[in-house]
């Protein structure tokens, strides 16, 4: 009897996942205006199969990649299949939308870990996105003071970007190189007391294949918007058109996105980043929502997949 009811509130809980997370996809899309006339558009001309073919096969290896670093972050802590960190990344994916800045997404990434090793592997998972926001953040401070070398027109509120981004930069390094301290002073929550064998720490190795992966993924993730783009409206300036692009991912990426009204918040940075191209907020808004149907949407339908078919295991770690 008591089998059969935990079933009941497991599935239950996985179906309400479901609702939750595909109720903001929907809600997403529908605060883009006339989304079917520019699906229309995007299809129009025939070259755009192509593009669009080789932009969703860069996805499986967009996430593939983002799996095998995943493995190997957590491999310190517990050695997993590269097929079970696939569906971690997968089902993290689908999970991440429900909340904002994809704050929930660790919740489904660490039921695939023992519950003694969760709470070592959620620090890590942070510390992993560091690593990629590392690479994103760096290029986008490259690609705004670019600009700024191109332009000449600078604003405050550029160099509070620049400056706020070179801060978290900071931040990130510091964290990757004291994860160990961050874990100590996180033991006062009872659910981070941890053995003393799930210490973390970063080899020099692994840094430098953790920031290899982050660099290569994100030319994936940059080529496919920007094959979209192109394609939308061709560019003659590569250069300009890839920094552009970079400052937009950064901005995105640091800017706090609420979930319902993501679309606006995306079009206005694209506006202000790629005020010299024309027709640029259409193409752009356009671009991005493609990429995050593609990159996003798709892999979040496998990670549900995913999750109806797993058995989960919900207990709490074990505290020492």
């Amino acid at each position: 009897m008591r089998k059969n009811i935990k079933q009941s509130l497991i599935f239950s809980i996985k179906i309400l996942i479901g609702i939750l997370s595909f109720w903001i996809i929907y809600k997403r899309l529908n605060q883009i205006p006339h989304l079917q006339d520019q699906f229309i558009y995007l299809f129009n001309e025939p070259a755009m199969y192509l593009i669009i073919s080789i932009v969703i096969l860069l996805m499986p290896i967009n996430w593939g990649i983002e799996s095998y670093k995943w493995k190997l972050i957590t491999r310190q802590i517990e050695s997993i299949p590269y097929t079970t960190a696939l569906k971690s990344v997968f089902t993290g994916i689908c999970v991440g939308n429900i909340a904002p800045g994809r704050a929930m997404e660790f919740l489904a990434k660490i039921f695939f870990f023992k519950p003694e090793n969760r709470p070592g592997v959620t620090v890590l998972h942070f510390i992993n996105g560091m690593f990629q926001m590392l690479i994103t953040v760096t290029m986008g401070i490259i690609s705004i003071a670019f600009k700024l070398n191109q332009t000449h027109n600078s604003t405050n509120f550029i160099y509070l970007v620049i400056i706020g981004g070179i801060c978290m930069l900071i931040f990130f390094c510091w964290a990757i190189f004291n994860v160990a301290f961050i874990q100590k002073k996180l033991k006062f929550i009872k659910w981070f007391r941890v053995n003393q064998t799930q210490q973390i720490k970063f080899s020099k190795t692994l840094i430098i294949q953790l920031i290899s992966f982050s660099i290569i993924r994100y030319l994936v993730f940059t080529t496919q918007f920007y094959l979209l783009f192109n394609s939308l409206s061709p560019q003659n300036n590569i250069p300009e058109t890839f920094m552009s692009i970079a400052a937009y991912f950064m901005l995105t990426s640091l800017i706090p996105m609420v979930s319902v009204i993501e679309p606006a918040i995306r079009a206005a940075i694209a506006i202000f980043v790629f005020n010299n191209f024309n027709d640029s907020t259409i193409i752009v808004v356009l671009s991005s929502t493609f990429i995050w149907i593609i990159n996003v949407v798709i892999p979040s339908l496998i990670g549900y997949i995913i999750i109806l078919k797993e058995k989960i295991d919900f207990r709490s770690a074990r505290a020492n």
